[in-house]
């Protein structure tokens, strides 16, 4: 009989390049992972992935509704207002915004004066029952987010938990959102539930992921192969070169 409580070992089902389009001159965008048909069963719960590089007035006051937004900062620095609070703030390289959008937010989102902003935007897709939830905020603050670390490897854990590091970030679709900066030749694990879709995206250098070593390298995307629901999963990364990689994984809505 078969232990349920050791993980089985993750692979990856496939993997693709990102490309950069041009939208303005002020704007550069690349949209990692595509809404569309055929690929909301393989990317639930998550609807998009968008990493942008934009100047100011690129984005006006638009609305969210329904859905979580993840803003990860990696270069610039990016003021925030919405219609909810009233109040301005502002992320800096490093930080995050995880924003529940609910039954409505009216935003923006811009680059300082003189600033061009590098970011990554996830949209989380919210189940039927808490589409018309009250808006949240969370700043996940660089200077604060739980770190795990090991030779050679620090892990940020914007999200979920690696190893005994877990976030306080509060969800309402369970999402492990996690950094990894690994020196070259470094191997770490990360424990993923069996059921949670999931996919890697590559800022820098290269690796092998999953049970076969797939390789990857600057800016392409690996998504995992599927789990056995109930049971704990275990992913495998190892670093070629200098590493830095992000894993997005979540447990999907089915609907």
């Amino acid at each position: 009989m078969s232990d349920n409580r050791q993980p089985t070992q993750r692979g990856i089902k496939r993997v693709w390049n990102a490309h950069k389009n041009y939208i303005s001159p002020a704007h550069q965008n690349s949209l990692i992972l595509e809404p569309g048909p055929g690929h909301f069963e393989e990317h639930d719960p998550f609807l998009l992935l968008a990493e942008d590089w934009f100047g100011r007035g690129s984005f006006d006051v638009h609305p969210h509704r329904g859905i979580e937004t993840v803003t990860y900062v990696m270069e610039g620095r990016l003021e925030h207002y919405d219609n909810k609070s009233g109040d301005k703030d502002e992320l800096l390289p490093g930080d995050a915004q995880w924003m529940t959008a609910g039954r409505g937010v009216i935003h923006k989102e811009d680059p300082g004066e003189g600033e061009t902003v590098h970011s990554l935007q996830l949209w989380v897709n919210l189940p039927s029952e808490e589409k018309m939830t009250e808006p949240r905020y969370q700043n996940l603050r660089a200077a604060n987010m739980p770190l795990r670390e090991e030779p050679g490897a620090k892990i940020r854990v914007f999200s979920g938990s690696s190893g005994d590091v877990t976030a306080p970030t509060v969800n309402v679709v369970p999402v492990t959102m996690v950094e990894f900066q690994l020196e070259p030749g470094v191997t770490v694990k990360q424990e993923l539930p069996g059921g949670y879709n999931g996919f890697f995206f590559v800022l820098e250098g290269e690796g092998r992921f999953g049970s076969e070593g797939v390789k990857g390298s600057q800016r392409q995307a690996l998504m995992l192969a599927p789990g056995e629901d109930g049971r704990p999963s275990e992913l495998t990364i190892a670093a070629d070169t200098k590493l830095r990689v992000l894993l997005y994984a979540g447990q999907p809505l089915r609907e």
